[in-house]
């Protein structure tokens, strides 16, 4: 479901604990996950999500497969440590990945932007499907 699921919801906070939770497209390698700021229209790069990664790296990304059918819930939760990637090989590798996964990311050619891209190493993964 990690693998596979196009959305995830990233939760952030800053040094005063003000929460943010933003919708973004992710990939996941097995250790790490990635996402980027592509190059859509934005009021600014300096995303807050960003700035919160800044001051307090600690993160959580929630994965949820919702249906009517109550039997078919599931989500999974990774907690772990955000850090915006500055080493091209890793920037390389990540950008890889999610145009890999997603075809918009190819389109825009996100490979040649300069949005940052930033790296979430798992401290714990939990999981939960109905029964």
């Amino acid at each position: 479901m990690l693998r596979d699921a196009r959305v995830g919801r990233l939760a952030t906070a800053s040094a005063a604990g003000q929460p943010l939770v933003v919708p973004v497209c992710y990939a996941f390698d097995g250790e790490r996950l990635y996402f980027a700021v592509d190059p859509k229209p934005k009021r600014t790069r300096r995303l807050r999500r960003l700035r919160n990664i800044e001051e307090n790296p600690r993160v959580s990304l929630v994965v949820d497969r919702w249906d009517e059918d109550w039997t078919a819930l599931a989500w999974v939760i990774v907690e772990g440590r955000a850090e915006v990637l500055a080493r091209r090989d890793d920037i390389g590798r990540a950008v890889e990945l999610l145009e890999a996964k997603y075809e918009q990311y190819r389109a825009m050619s996100l490979a040649r932007e300069t949005g940052p891209v930033v790296g979430i190493v798992p401290d714990r993964i939990l999981s939960w499907k109905f029964s």
